[in-house]
């Protein structure tokens, strides 16, 4: 890139656009400008074309006999009423030698296509062309063959054309005068649209100040409250920029709100696991310290306590990994899944889990799109779910037919008012409190199936119970492995 085209890069988008708008106003000026000119020109030179033709037809024979007869001398005698006055008239003979009436403005060069007339002469033929005169001022000039005769009897003098010529002076002082006039024209006209490109430039840029404000104010203060203020009936450019920038600023701050409750939930949660851990450590230590044994059943419950401690914190530890895991992290991983394996995957586990329960499933093939890990844990949570709430010898009834995946227990049922909580992050409810677990699995369970296109519902089954439903669209089935 030249050095122009970095620096015009560097400008403000005001004076880039003040600066293209004249640029292509002056072009178009300028196209019409000198076409005007041509034009015009093309005009004026037909006139005087014209003129020419008149004045040779007021040359009688007798005149340019005489010139003739005289040449290469002028001609000194002629009347009034045929002095051919305010033109050049010669005649060039094929030698290059010319004769001038002495009534003649002045003399003309004769140039090559000139003596080429009088060379080969056409009658039919003849030539306008711009020469000088004898001072270098510039004429038209029309050469024709000299005829002799009228009708029947016309004769072509041989070797001889006549040249009339008058002089552009006037001619190029009314194009002169014109190229003056389309020059303060378009340049009046270059500098208004100088300056209407410049207002204009800073009436649409001025939504364009206001959001550069607005982000300026954002990284200044992280202020993610502010809103740019947008016509509804707007569509432009501008107005979706102002929209977007709105939609960005309002999922930043509910993104901000929802990680400051994570955290402030997550260290709720972890704190009572800690404070337990640290009050049992703390007794064994001492124990070691003071050199007074703690007996040998409240030793073995306090190291099962610390254990189950530890057991729970790497438990919620790993769901708040999985809740912070990117969208991006999960693209990388979606493919196209057999649910039913899926679905018998994680009933393995939960029959190991729960071995006194009663575990029914029937499984229909079915296809989805997802992350194979992400689906495997979300139906593991449910059916941990159904585990831990089924009383002992209880049943648990697993479906999976068309997409939908339904998981009965015959627990105790979760209240109506409490239905509406069970997918927030870390509720619990009052009676599973003294249950192990972090309160985030159902909540990994909504985000994972609603990224998987789908929905998953809790409801009371009737008879008693729970009854959790997740519906997902199917895929295409992938084709068979090869060998």
């Amino acid at each position: 890139m030249s050095r122009v085209g970095r620096r015009f890069r560097t400008l403000p988008i005001r004076a880039r656009l003040s600066m293209l708008v004249a640029a292509a106003v002056a072009f178009a000026v300028a196209a019409v400008s000198v076409t005007c000119w041509f034009i015009v020109q093309g005009k004026l030179y037909d006139q005087v074309d014209n003129q020419l033709d008149s004045a040779v037809f007021r040359l009688n024979e007798g005149q340019v006999t005489a010139l003739l007869a005289a040449c290469p001398k002028n001609v000194t005698e002629q009347t009034d009423a045929m002095r051919p006055r305010d033109y050049f008239v010669q005649v060039v003979k094929a030698d290059g030698t010319v004769c001038v009436f002495t009534d003649s403005v002045g003399v003309m060069k004769a140039t090559a296509r000139d003596k080429s007339m009088a060379t080969d002469p056409d009658l039919s033929l003849r030539i306008f062309h711009n020469s000088t005169d004898n001072v270098g001022k510039d004429v038209r000039v029309r050469t024709t063959p000299v005829v002799l005769g009228f009708g029947p009897n016309v004769e072509i003098y041989p070797d001889v054309a006549l040249m009339v010529g008058v002089s552009l002076k006037e001619t190029q002082k009314t194009l002169n005068e014109l190229a003056l006039v389309l020059l303060l024209v378009s340049g009046i006209g270059v500098v208004g649209a100088g300056a209407a490109g410049l207002a204009v430039a800073r009436a649409g840029l001025r939504p364009v100040d206001k959001l550069t404000e607005a982000v300026e104010h954002v990284a200044r203060t992280e202020d993610l409250s502010i809103r740019i203020p947008v016509e509804q009936e707007s569509d432009d450019e501008i107005a979706r920029l102002s929209r977007s920038f709105n939609s960005m600023t309002s999922s930043l701050a509910n993104s901000r709100e929802l990680q400051q409750q994570l955290i402030a939930d997550a260290g709720h949660e972890l704190r009572t696991p800690l404070t337990s851990l640290r009050t049992n450590i703390e007794l064994l230590t001492r124990s070691e310290e003071t050199g007074r044994p703690i007996p040998e059943a409240d030793r073995k419950a306090l190291l099962a306590s610390v254990k189950a401690q530890m057991t729970e914190l790497a438990a919620l530890i790993g769901d708040l990994q999985e809740l912070s895991r990117s969208e991006g992290q999960r693209g990388e991983r979606v493919q196209v899944v057999a649910l039913e394996d899926t679905v018998e995957s994680a009933l393995r586990r939960a029959r190991l889990r729960g071995p006194e329960l009663t575990i029914t499933a029937d499984i229909q093939p079915w296809f989805v799109r997802g992350e194979p890990s992400a689906l495997e844990r979300a139906v593991v949570n449910i059916l941990d779910n159904a585990v831990k709430f089924s009383p002992e010898s209880g049943t648990i009834e697993v479906q999976l037919s068309g997409g939908v995946l339904t998981v009965r227990d015959h627990g105790p049922g979760i209240p109506a008012e409490e239905i509406p909580h069970v997918f927030d992050r870390f509720w619990r409810s009052p009676s599973a409190r003294a249950l192990p677990g972090s309160g985030l699995g159902l909540s990994i369970v909504a985000r994972t199936v609603q990224q998987a296109g789908g929905e998953v519902t809790l409801a009371r089954a009737q008879g008693g119970g729970t009854v959790a439903t997740v519906r997902l669209p199917g895929a295409p089935v992938p084709p068979p492995e090869t060998v």
